[in-house]
């Protein structure tokens, strides 16, 4: 049975080699005669399975020793709470950018708990570009800065780190993680749900510099509190253990692959590809500026939004699917994660034109 190339935006592909894997330790893992799914998180084997993930994570974003990786549950969106929770108190401000629908999304959770300068929007140009960084209005007491560095639904993202001086720099990289080498350094604290890059829903990392952990106020709940999670190895209740394991097979896989930098040139291979067949046709578009355009996530529409549904269908017959965009952008959108291979996104391109050849 050939594999379907499934280009949702998440939960997303995973390696097949990572599936296969997980598959033949299913039921007996490394001779124990049990699950991962059975184990006690606090026992021996699985300890031995979350230090090696987080070894293995450190090893391809090259994580500085002052930093703090948890594993955590709640999603990115949890983040949205937890961030101003922990951070905003030192100043009671948080400068946010407004690039997307998740970029609004933990603008409004931030405002539940201080004021949220919002440095610049580019919700007039439909979410379609990134704002220049002359244009920006940052605060002089802001506790941090707050960005979505790709934003999944629109397909736009930034190919430069923003510089915020002492000011720490908080970045939402759910659907960019791992899909090439960045400076950890840069950042205060990063963050990402699981299923898009890393593993299945339910896991969350988090990347943390020392200094940002322990300034929650005594109010702060104990499982919305970065230092509870970071004294305890973020097993201060059960972990969501099936989905860190599986992370953690999917940091091996990418180090077998060559690192970051090789996943990088892929992608950027695999964005080339997918963009020069859209750009190359009349009956396809892109409508984010070329700048600003997402390796991870790329919308298109077709000329004629009447056949969209054939589009849909035709493409389900060849085995790709989940290309519908989302509803507030419509069209098409395909995501292409790490685990989406070379040749997924090649027979994306031959149905589009043959789609086109035969419908345009």
């Amino acid at each position: 049975m050939s594999r379907t190339y499934n280009f949702s935006a998440g939960p997303a592909m995973l390696p097949e080699a990572v599936l296969k894997q997980a598959q033949e330790e299913m039921i007996n893992w490394h001779g124990s005669n049990m699950s991962i799914m059975e184990m006690s998180h606090r026992g021996k084997e699985f300890v031995s399975v979350a230090e090696a993930a987080e070894a293995d994570l450190r090893s391809v974003m090259a994580i500085p020793d002052n930093y703090k990786v948890l594993f955590l549950q709640g999603g990115a969106s949890s983040q949205f709470a937890m961030i101003p929770l922990n951070l905003m108190a030192k100043t009671g401000k948080a400068d946010y950018l407004n690039t997307g629908m998740w970029s609004k999304k933990a603008i409004a959770e931030a405002k539940r708990y201080g004021d949220v300068n919002i440095v610049a929007t580019s919700e007039t140009d439909k979410f379609t570009t990134i704002p220049a960084f002359d244009s920006w209005n940052l605060s002089d007491d802001a506790a941090y800065v707050h960005y979505t560095p790709n934003e999944t639904i629109g397909g736009v993202e930034f190919h430069w780190t923003p510089e915020t001086g002492d000011v720490p720099l908080i970045a939402d990289m759910s659907s960019t993680i791992l899909s090439r080498p960045i400076d950890v350094s840069k950042y205060g604290m990063i963050y990402a749900g699981a299923q898009k890059n890393i593993g299945p829903a339910g896991l969350t990392v988090a990347i943390i510099r020392d200094d940002l952990i322990g300034q929650a106020g005594s109010s702060v709940p104990a499982m919305m509190n970065f230092e509870t999670h970071a004294k305890n190895e973020s097993m201060y209740n059960t972990p969501p253990t099936y989905g860190w394991y599986l992370a953690g097979l999917v940091f091996a896989w990418i180090k077998e692959q060559g690192g970051l930098a090789a996943m990088g040139e892929i992608n950027k291979r695999k964005a080339d590809k997918l963009y020069a067949a859209i750009d190359g046709s009349d009956f396809y578009a892109n409508p984010v500026e070329k700048q600003s355009r997402s390796w991870m996530n790329v919308p298109f529409t077709l000329a004629n939004s009447d056949l969209d549904g054939d589009f849909l269908a035709g493409a389900k017959d060849v085995n790709l699917v989940t290309l519908k965009g989302h509803r507030s952008v419509g069209g098409m959108r395909a995501s292409i994660y790490n685990a989406m291979p070379e040749a997924g996104v090649e027979a994306l391109v031959s149905y589009m034109a043959e789609f086109e050849r035969t419908k345009g």
